[in-house]
């Protein structure tokens, strides 16, 4: 949910407190515009910019719809004041969020060419403030969210494995859980793949490892056949075939959210 208080701040932050520019007289159209190819994402972020406002959104496109230059994302009418004054946050947000979208769209495709099963995910890098808004933009390209926050899901880290062995972790963390909730446990070498399955854990992460490594990790998963496996850590686009072809099930990329390159949109008035 876009609360009015997060679109407050965000206009707070853009307008200051004395818009001279923006105070231009009488009534205009609005339309944000792909300038390149890509996956339309952050739509209803904007839109929720513009109609806190007071500007009517006329038409807009779904989040994950393919978009080539010169296609309308939106349109909105309004007073001319107010579409100028929503005009760079709505291009920000919408440029940001198609930006993962059409990332992630990129991965899925990759990991398709190998696998018709694995799951591409993202992670919880992400800017702070704006984890809705790109958690959703990675569905809207194809993707999955993982956990939203750290209640979502228990993952039993490195730091935690450094503090408390490896079972003892899994161990002491499976007790603070509900039993709906699953354990994700990290292992750095394929021998501790197959122990943190045997200590309980319903996902293994595996970290940091190279295709042949991941690959020889799933084979040593293969007793466990109710516990999947992860592929994480430094995984590019690029990479995503390699992984998929593996036997993963879940390939989670950080750079969906953190690397992706803007969308180039542009906003045109008066049209």
């Amino acid at each position: 949910m876009i609360t009015d208080a997060q679109i407050e701040r965000w206009l707070r932050e853009d307008v200051g407190h004395h818009d001279v520019t923006n105070r231009v007289p009488g009534e205009t159209t609005g339309r944000l515009v792909a300038t390149e190819a890509g996956v339309a994402a952050g739509l209803e972020a904007a839109a929720a910019v513009f109609e806190y406002l007071g500007v009517a959104v006329v038409d807009r496109l779904g989040d994950g719809t393919a978009v080539e230059p010169g296609d309308d994302l939106l349109r909105v009418e309004g007073t001319t004041r107010d579409v100028l004054r929503g005009e760079r946050v709505a291009v920000n947000l919408a440029g940001h969020a198609s930006g993962i979208a059409t990332r992630t769209r990129t991965a899925v495709e990759h990991a398709r060419s190998e696998s018709d099963d694995v799951t591409i995910a993202a992670t919880r890098k992400t800017t702070p403030g704006l984890r809705g808004l790109e958690k959703r933009a990675v569905v809207a390209g194809g993707g999955d969210t993982h956990r939203l926050d750290l209640s979502h899901m228990v993952m039993v880290k490195d730091n935690h494995i450094a503090e408390l062995g490896l079972e003892d972790a899994i161990a002491r963390l499976q007790e603070r859980t509900s039993f709906a909730t699953k354990v994700d446990v990290e292992v750095e070498t394929v021998a501790d793949a197959p122990r943190a399955a045997a200590a309980g854990a319903d996902i293994v992460l595996l970290d940091n490892m190279t295709p042949a490594e991941t690959r020889a990790a799933v084979a040593a998963l293969a007793d466990h056949d109710d516990v999947l496996a992860e592929a994480s850590g430094g995984i590019t686009v690029a990479d995503v075939p390699a992984y998929a072809a593996t036997g993963v099930d879940v390939i989670s990329m950080g750079s969906l959210t953190h690397s992706a390159p803007a969308l180039d949109l542009s906003f045109r008035t008066g049209e």
